[in-house]
């Protein structure tokens, strides 16, 4: 998957070369020329990496900077500026501002730091991912997928599947699963394990993919490759 980056820029020359450049790195991209619609654009197409100039029209890139931290986004964020002084690079930062690059910069430069940041970002995704055979599940976004295929569940789907997951090979019994997954015990005439378990099968295994979830006899459910 090719990682989104939104770039803030209102010098529309330097905007067009940085777009031609990053998209011929392989990124997609999305340009604004102003700060409102910076903040539109983020809000509505969730980036990977924002390169905010700081002197934007409407919205500076430093009070955008704030306005996305307060919506609690942990994408990185890089600045770019004309300004050299120490005191403008602490104000970035304290904005929330993950780097900060002085104008005119050199292209390798700019890549390398986007190239970095992404890096770290992939690597602190890692620690929300559950990941069993093609099948992916991040805890973070709440997307489910298999191989290359999006999976769409509802709430209790994820919460069974991520439960299951989280101990793959183990076998969980009708009881621990009531208990961990729906918080109640288990009551002798309910069949919503076997109803949910039915639905994540004709989900997971819509293009006949192998089956992941087993039922062991007699006892419950488990995650694996093969039936137990």
């Amino acid at each position: 998957m090719s990682e989104h980056i939104l770039l803030v820029e209102d010098e529309v020359n330097l905007a067009e070369f940085l777009e031609m450049e990053l998209t011929s790195e392989g990124y997609i991209v999305s340009v604004a020329h102003d700060g409102v619609t910076g903040l539109m654009l983020a809000r509505k197409s969730n980036p990977d990496l924002a390169i905010l100039d700081w002197m934007l029209p409407s919205l500076t890139g430093l009070e955008l900077c704030r306005r996305l931290r307060a919506t609690k986004t942990k994408i990185p964020i890089i600045l770019l500026t004309a300004k050299h002084e120490v005191s403008s690079r602490v104000m970035g930062l304290d904005a929330g501002a993950d780097d900060y690059l002085i104008k005119p910069f050199k292209l390798e430069e700019l890549l390398a730091r986007i190239r970095a940041h992404l890096r770290r970002s992939v690597e602190k995704d890692k620690r929300h991912l559950l990941i069993f055979e093609d099948l992916i599940l991040n805890r973070k976004t709440h997307e489910v997928f298999r191989g290359n295929r999006a999976i769409e569940l509802t709430v209790k789907e994820f919460d069974l599947l991520e439960y299951l997951m989280s101990n793959p090979h183990q076998i969980f019994t009708r009881n621990q699963i009531l208990e961990q997954v729906w918080g109640y015990d288990f009551v002798a005439d309910s069949n919503v394990i076997e109803v949910y378990v039915r639905y994540l099968r004709l989900k997971l295994e819509k293009n006949d993919e192998k089956r992941l979830i087993h039922t062991v006899r007699g006892i419950g459910y488990v995650l694996d490759v093969s039936k137990h």
